[in-house]
């Protein structure tokens, strides 16, 4: 049976469990006890109860693996009862810098996600040092090969790019780009989420593109300006609005905010932990109205709907990875060197298919990057160094971005009013 990717939610961590959605039944046939084996070999005793929809007994592995929100479990069927187990860690923030005290807590080391691409992730040990605001780091490469990486890929951007000898294993030292980008993704994956409602859904609005307004007390509008395309989502911020006079006036979808456990009968409604879940994503990788709309019309809005939004995101963050992953192995080539695309399949391994090799080096041929030339053969000439691709590529983006103007408040495209 082939693995499933299962996104750990904050239920998920606080109860030690896992929800059986739909996609997991043929994993877990029936109810019952089960064995789990992690990467390292530990095994973990869990029990599936389907009547209650839910795998119990996982808290041991989510504390032993360091695991989060968000975070992906990769479950393999080995034999009846028996499942391999592989953690993707998304990338963690650095820790704030502690400051000096006469008695100083000796911070715990922590695991970071140094590269990843759809079937190879790499991560690390790093222990902070809270003395001398630095860091002492401890690196443990290792390997996991999976289906999928729903985590943050690291970002080749800017120069000091260090090319592995062949054969040998890309490690990112601190100040590379592949941390740099981990430390940009994970910044904006791990500021606070806003705690009133209002706040939390302006934040969707900004990170998505709908434009938020409160028509009345208690009732607030995300309107999706797309033209032809837009639609309008009102939301009831409580039960009592619903009974307002223009509660569903103009609107697409109509929707009551409730909590998880909430199952109004006969009412469309989205959860605040999904909604929480929802800027969770956004800030991980870019989504739209066009991609939730769909959501909006199935008018159940929950964590269930918004781990399936995660798997829309993990594709995202795979295809950067595999992009990446394409990038780091190049590096190893010096400028005017001819590739094989055949013998770089090989180098790259079960990390990228052929298919999306061949579309990343075409990718790579037209502008901005000109890095490749096509040659007869199935063959290309790879006319710069990566690290110095990177760092013009790092100029002429940072001279673009000083000349682009604040966008104008009003969508041009969107429908006349």
């Amino acid at each position: 049976m082939k693995q499933v990717r299962y996104i750990i939610t904050r239920p998920c961590l606080q109860e030690g469990s896992l929800r059986l959605l739909k996609y997991l039944d043929s994993t877990f046939p029936e109810s019952g006890p089960v064995l789990l084996v992690d990467e390292r070999g530990r095994e973990y005793t869990a029990e599936v109860d389907r009547a209650a929809g839910r795998v119990w007994g996982l808290r041991n592995l989510y504390h032993d693996g360091n695991l989060g929100v968000n975070d992906v479990l990769l479950l393999t069927p080995l034999a009846p009862g028996r499942y391999q187990v592989e953690a993707v860690v998304k990338p963690h923030p650095a820790p704030l810098p502690a400051s000096r005290t006469t008695t100083e807590a000796v911070p715990e080391a922590r695991r970071v996600v140094v590269t990843a691409t759809p079937h190879v992730r790499e991560v690390r040990l790093e222990q902070p040092r809270s003395q001398e605001g630095q860091r002492s780091v401890t690196e443990l490469p290792r390997r996991v090969h999976s289906g999928t990486a729903p985590e943050k890929a690291p970002e080749a951007s800017a120069a000091r790019v260090h090319a592995p000898a062949p054969g040998q294993t890309t490690s990112a030292p601190q100040g590379s780009p592949a941390e740099a980008g981990r430390e940009r993704a994970a910044s904006r994956a791990a500021v606070p989420l806003p705690s009133r409602l209002e706040d939390q859904l302006a934040e969707l609005a900004r990170l998505t593109g709908y434009r938020l307004t409160f028509p009345v007390p208690q009732v607030a509008r995300l309107a999706a300006e797309l033209g032809t395309y837009g639609y309008t989502v009102q939301l009831a911020l409580e039960p009592a609005a619903l009974h307002t006079p223009r509660w569903r006036e103009g609107a697409d979808y109509a929707l009551l905010v409730t909590g998880e456990t909430e199952r109004p009968q006969g009412q469309p409604h989205l959860t605040r932990e999904a909604l929480a879940a929802l800027i969770e994503h956004a800030r991980l990788a870019p989504l739209s109205p066009l991609d939730l709309r769909g959501y909006w019309q199935a008018g159940h809005l929950d964590l269930e709907s918004a781990a399936s939004i995660s798997e829309l995101v993990g594709a995202h963050l795979a295809q950067r990875g595999a992009f990446s992953f394409v990038l780091l192995t190049l590096a190893a080539h010096p400028a005017h060197s001819v590739i094989n695309v055949s013998r770089l399949a090989e180098r790259l391994g079960s990390g990228v298919n052929i298919a999306e090799l061949r579309s990343i080096l075409d990718t790579l041929t037209r502008a901005p990057f000109l890095a490749l030339t096509p040659l007869s053969g199935g063959e290309y000439l790879l006319r710069t160094e990566i690290r110095d691709l990177l760092a013009d590529l790092a100029d002429y983006a940072d001279g673009l971005r000083r000349r682009v103007r604040q966008p104008a408040a009003v969508n041009e495209n969107a429908a006349p009013v």
